[in-house]
């Protein structure tokens, strides 16, 4: 008998490492880091600007983190926010909504990459799972916290 435990946590980790090995690699040509790219993504459809909080809650990282990628990300050029305001809106520059719109299509690529044997109705179930599965296991662990 399969051991179900391990094939979903050995699949899930093994996913994330080959996602941030994208992500580095798509960022190293630009100088940034695989933190960037979900800032730029989310700063793309997000073109009111978004607050470094609001950010923390999108990208799941911490506020230390997104601080700093967001300086770098002021540094190059990429974005634009006042860094004396506290909890400033942060907008894309044009240089960083071409990179935001490079992003975008390199993940479609990635995601097809990843799905290509599966048929459309395939696709959009195994997402619909990923995200059944998430959210039982936040009230799974919300539950065990309980405790």
């Amino acid at each position: 008998m399969e051991d179900l435990f391990e094939r979903f946590t050995i699949s899930i980790l093994k996913l994330n490492k080959l996602v941030q090995k994208i992500k580095i690699y798509e960022m190293k040509k630009c100088g940034l880091k695989s933190i960037h790219v979900m800032c730029l993504y989310y700063l793309n459809i997000h073109r009111e600007g978004l607050t470094a909080s609001e950010l923390v809650k999108l990208t799941l990282e911490d506020k230390a983190a997104i601080s700093r990628a967001l300086a770098t990300l002021r540094e190059q050029d990429y974005a634009e926010y006042d860094p004396a305001s506290h909890n400033a809106p942060v907008k894309l520059t044009q240089k960083g909504t071409e990179l935001a719109q490079y992003i975008v299509q390199r993940a479609a690529a990635a995601v097809h990459a990843g799905s290509a044997e599966f048929s459309d109705e395939e696709r959009e179930f195994f997402y619909k799972s990923l995200v059944i599965i998430s959210d039982n296991l936040e009230k799974y662990y919300a539950d065990l916290s309980k405790n």
